[in-house]
């Protein structure tokens, strides 16, 4: 047992409004987890001494506006390789190292994995998918994807990108016209209504309408998170349900309308397959395009990779990762140009060829390098996930470019990580690092982009464009090419139609607003809300 300190009865006391149940349901599994990692042996590495038993540092790097600036303070003073505090004093091997990083994430899902816990959340909620599924089982998962992410696919479904920018240009238009040539909007929502309204359409052939200002089970799930007042312990018993499944039970807002989002996508989910069982000759679903409907499609092959309907199915997770990431791209997209009027109207000039047509899938890939260049740094700068942990399943040995210091005094340059062990990759600060960067690394520039060897101290991450945010071996995001051609048609028609300035000026401050990703928001306004002044241009 541990024995309770002044620091642990502080961190108690900020959670007095917690139930006690649930509290005593996360201790136990938390300290349960605590006791085994202590067990863990291997090499012994420098770091900061925990601020909290129970958070560790946790806290502060969730709550941090810049916590790849942490990770950065501490790869200064203990160099490339160290362990930082977690709750119930667990450590993580954290990795500053571009060798290290490429050798962790090449033996991804074979030789780190993901946590027990985390592996029965993402089962009982999303099912067994490609999110939930490790080895042999997310290799077979992902060949089985991956035609439906080619950039066949994906240039058969720019259209659609394209449909629901055009839906928000006639509101924006509306609003801008009543508003003598000008109109405070909140991009933030609209974005997120795109997102939905593209997935929903390019991922699993429904409409959501949610840019005709239709009300969704699944927004409401979503949004949840966004809402400052939400309770801890509301919280808590989301993440601890699926682990606990008596907790769903509980009469929360959160329960109530994560059933309603398992009903919306079993309707849909239902819908496609009924429409492939009617099919004749495969005949009925020949122009089928959604990711889903192309899976289903191939259910009744008899290849080794077919997926079952239970898989097929839970391929929903592919919703919340389009949801959440690409709104929030889109967001700090136009914040960055807000920001630098002169690198929006630097687009907007390249742009300008485009007058009676849009980019096609081709051009959107390969020969608008402004465009490419400004996507690229705002996914460098504003990563939608910060860090990645994984547990070890087996022994490794990591390779380091620059030597590591032991606790010891030793210098190696190989770190041994024994089965169990749970090591840290902090994407956002090998992604703004100024050791590979250089001096401008956390500014703003896309011109980095367009010069010879930019980011040549990173050249080891064979990421895209070297840099980790769609992450990088077995695991990197499959949905890479649909995520950047989105990103790229959405922007390209608000550059192309309107210009965009912060409501006080490139100052205006803006935070982040917590929910299943963190969102930018004003700082001035209650709520993860982005107003921006719109001008036709």
């Amino acid at each position: 047992m541990f024995e309770p300190t002044t620091t642990f009865l502080c961190d108690i006391y900020l959670l007095n409004h917690v139930s006690l149940i649930a509290l005593g349901v996360l201790l136990l599994l938390l300290f349960g987890m605590s006791r085994k990692s202590k067990n863990i042996k291997g090499t012994s590495l420098n770091g900061p001494i925990s601020p909290s038993f129970l958070f560790g540092y946790y806290r502060q790097l969730t709550e941090s506006e810049d916590d790849a600036a942490m990770y950065e303070e501490w790869a200064k003073a203990y160099g490339p390789a160290y362990v930082v505090p977690g709750g119930f004093g667990t450590k993580n091997i954290v990795i500053c190292d571009p060798r290290a990083n490429a050798h962790f994430y090449s033996k991804e899902t074979f030789g780190y994995v993901q946590t027990k816990l985390a592996r029965i959340f993402i089962e009982n909620l999303m099912g067994r998918g490609l999110l939930w599924s490790e080895g042999e089982s997310h290799r077979r998962q992902r060949k089985a994807l991956s035609p439906a992410f080619s950039n066949a696919a994906i240039r058969r479904l720019t259209p659609v990108f394209y449909d629901a920018a055009y839906k928000m240009t006639g509101a924006w238009n509306n609003a801008i016209n009543a508003g003598s040539g000008q109109a405070i909007i909140d991009v933030q929502i609209w974005m997120n209504r795109i997102s939905l309204d593209s997935i929903g359409i390019a991922g699993f052939g429904h409409d959501f309408h949610a840019l005709d200002g239709q009300e969704s089970a699944i927004v409401q799930v979503l949004e949840s998170f966004s809402d400052e007042d939400t309770s801890i312990l509301s919280r808590l018993v989301f993440f601890l349900g699926p682990v606990l499944p008596i907790l769903q039970k509980l009469p929360t807002e959160q329960n109530r309308t994560v059933v309603k989002m398992k009903k919306t996508m079993r309707v849909i989910a239902d819908e496609l397959l009924e429409r492939n069982r009617k099919a004749k000759d495969g005949q009925a679903m020949a122009e089928e395009k959604s990711i889903i409907g192309l899976l289903i499609k191939a259910e009744s092959t008899s290849s080794s990779l077919a997926m079952s309907q239970e898989e097929i199915l839970a391929q929903n997770v592919l919703l919340l990762a389009g949801y959440e990431t690409t709104s929030s791209k889109a967001d700090w997209a136009l914040i960055e140009l807000c920001r630098q009027p002169d690198k929006q109207r630097k687009l907007r000039e390249e742009l300008a060829q485009f007058t009676t047509s849009d980019p096609t899938f081709d051009q959107l890939s390969a020969t608008l390098p402004y465009l490419d260049a400004v996507v690229q740094e705002v996914l460098r700068l504003h990563s939608p996930v910060t860090q990645n942990t994984r547990v070890a399943a087996e022994d490794d040995v990591i390779p380091f470019t620059n030597p590591v210091t032991t606790a010891t005094g030793e210098t190696i340059t190989r770190l041994v990580i024994p089965k169990g062990a749970s090591v840290l990759s902090p994407i956002s600060y090998m992604n703004r690092a100024e050791t590979y960067w250089g001096s401008n690394a956390r500014e703003f520039q896309p011109e980095r982009w367009l010069e010879k060897d930019a980011c040549k101290c990173a050249e080891e991450i064979q990421g895209y464009k070297h840099i980790l945010t769609f992450s990088d071996g077995p695991r990197i995001c499959l949905g890479k090419s649909f995520a950047l051609t989105e990103f790229k048609a959405v922007l390209s028609v608000m550059i192309r139609r309107y210009s965009f300035e912060l409501p006080d000026g490139p100052d205006t401050k803006i935070t982040k607003h917590p929910s299943i990703l963190p969102r930018p928001k004003l700082s001035t306004v209650s709520g993860p809300k982005l107003y921006l002044k719109v001008k036709a241009v």
